[in-house]
């Protein structure tokens, strides 16, 4: 079927109509409402926002950008944006977005740390952040210069800037079992601690640098007095064996302990004042030893139990100190010398030697050579028999023989004269060795010939008593019952009732009666001589 075309019907024309005000649709208000929310917020960031600074780290251990937080008495005023390496590799950057309360913060003298665990000598710190992680700390300065990058620290300070105290400065030899947080006590109570140290730049002693907390810092004064305070100060020397104790504390890490002299500390002192660290109690209580004199003397004998330090005293008081001990050859002489180098302080003599010091008519060198004459010398003495520590002692020997004393030299040559003990060992020696000249096997082989001389003496000797006991004995026996005999008769003849006793008795009357007539005719011949010739008168 053929299709029949039909005629196209015109299009319809497009009406016009007048243009209306333009009104945005309602779907374009919350874009647009996120978009203002957004600018204000982003407005309050940047306006809220502080400074941004760089801290420089030698490592990033514990760190983490976008976590790690910036913290000033546990109070965040900061965080980590980024962590990167520096250009050397030799440190970390860590750029951190204070906030805008924290702005005094960049400050010029403004210090930075990692809290993380530490274990040091004052103790155990940061273990909070064994479950929070390691944070920033921050000690605000007060420089009016402020700066964006700062040096962080390794070890957190000891002493913070809020800190109410006074800061000293002490000197010493070495630095010993010291270390940043060492303990500060005053009457065994913790007053303070050692803040820092450094070495001296001469290299001949270390300083330190510590602090003490208020309200104790007042008990400080311009007389006090500064020592080391370890746990156990055990000391043997000439004067024995000593053990003192300090706080429990100083047992493993040691400490500094100060006091004064007297109860009267003085004046309080002033912030960094320099004080003398003592190496015990009793070497800073001692008082001030005014002006020293070097010594040499020389002992030809063994030092052995003298070292440096050991004391030199005069009947008891310490006068000084061994310096250094060595050895010295005399090549005129082929003989060993071992000087004695010491240090006397004259002073430690009293007051009147002071006086007589400063009297203008004797020098110095006049009143050492008066004493000297007189006697005084030097001597090595035994201090400590369990020891065997020696010391030096001067004292006056007015036998010992004259000394010749050179006062120009320095340091001047001091006598000495060998002590007691050595002088029997000398002794001793000297008999030893005339002992030794002695022909000991020689007398022993005269002994044993005297003894075999003696052995047949003897053997005579008993062979004629057992000839007396045989042959003389039985005759010496009988002698003696005769002469019993011959006594016994001669009792008998003079008992008192034996005729001869009578008889005897009356002759001697007899003879008493003669000798009466004999003395009547003596007295009548002495009065009438004429009567030997013309015969007695009759009266």
């Amino acid at each position: 079927m053929t299709e029949q075309s039909t005629p196209q019907s015109p299009l319809p024309q497009p009406k016009r109509a007048q243009a209306r005000n333009w009104l945005p649709s309602l779907v374009w208000l919350i874009p647009i409402v996120a978009a203002v929310v957004g600018l204000t917020l982003v407005t309050k960031i940047l306006i809220d926002r502080g400074p941004t600074i760089t801290i420089t780290f030698s490592s990033a251990e514990g760190l983490e950008a976008g976590k790690t937080k910036v913290k000033y008495k546990d109070v965040d005023i900061g965080l980590v944006q980024a962590i990167s390496l520096s250009k050397d590799r030799s440190h970390v950057l860590a750029t951190v977005q204070l906030s805008k309360e924290a702005k005094s913060f960049t400050a010029d003298d403004t210090r930075f740390w990692v809290v993380r665990p530490r274990i040091a000598a004052s103790g155990i710190s940061g273990l909070s952040t064994l479950l929070s992680g390691a944070y920033i700390g921050a000690d605000a300065g007060s420089s009016e210069e402020t700066k964006k990058e700062f040096s962080g620290l390794e070890v957190p300070p000891i002493i913070t800037r809020d800190s109410s105290g006074k800061q000293f400065v002490l000197h010493a030899a070495d630095l010993g079992s010291l270390d940043i947080g060492t303990p500060v006590f005053y009457r065994r109570i913790k007053v303070g601690q050692v803040a820092a140290y450094e070495l001296d730049a001469d290299g001949k002693g270390v300083t330190l640098r510590i602090f003490i907390n208020a309200p104790y810092d007042k008990f400080v004064g311009i007389d006090s007095r500064f020592w080391h305070a370890s746990g156990f100060d055990m000391q043997i020397n000439a004067s024995g064996f000593k053990l003192n104790t300090q706080s429990l504390a100083t047992v493993v890490q040691g400490g500094i302990t100060f006091g004064s002299a007297d109860e009267d500390i003085g004046a309080p002192a002033k912030e960094n004042t320099a004080f003398r660290l003592a190496e015990d109690e009793a070497e800073a209580m001692k008082q001030p030893d005014g002006r020293s004199e070097l010594v040499l003397m020389y002992f030809n004998q063994s030092l052995r139990g003298l070292t440096p330090g050991a004391s030199v005293d005069f009947r008891g008081v310490v006068l000084g100190e061994v310096k250094s001990i060595g050895i010295e050859y005399d090549r005129k002489k082929g003989e060993f010398h071992m000087p004695v180098l010491v240090q006397l302080y004259p002073e430690r003599l009293g007051k009147r030697f002071r006086e007589v010091e400063q009297d203008a008519r004797y020098s110095a060198s006049q009143q050492l050579l008066f004493m000297i004459k007189r006697g005084l010398r030097a001597q090595l003495r035994a201090g400590n028999l369990l020891t065997g520590q020696v010391y030096v002692a001067l004292d006056f020997f007015p036998k010992a023989p004259p000394a010749q004393v050179d006062t120009s030299k320095t340091p001047v040559e001091f006598p000495t004269v060998p002590n007691s003990l050595d002088e029997i060992q000398t002794q001793i020696t000297d008999i030893t060795r005339k002992l030794s000249k002695v022909p000991f096997e020689q007398i022993s082989a005269d002994l044993q010939t005297s003894l075999r001389t003696l052995n047949s003496t003897l053997a005579s000797a008993e062979q004629l008593t057992k000839k007396l006991n045989n042959d003389v004995a039985p005759e010496i026996t009988a002698a003696m019952q005769d002469a019993r005999k011959t006594l016994n008769a001669a009792e008998r003849t003079l008992a008192e009732d034996t005729p001869l006793q009578q008889d005897l008795r009356h002759t001697m009357q007899e003879l008493t009666r003669a000798a009466a007539s004999i003395r009547v005719l003596t007295d009548y011949l002495q009065q009438h001589p004429e009567s030997l010739i013309r015969g007695k008168q009759e009266n």
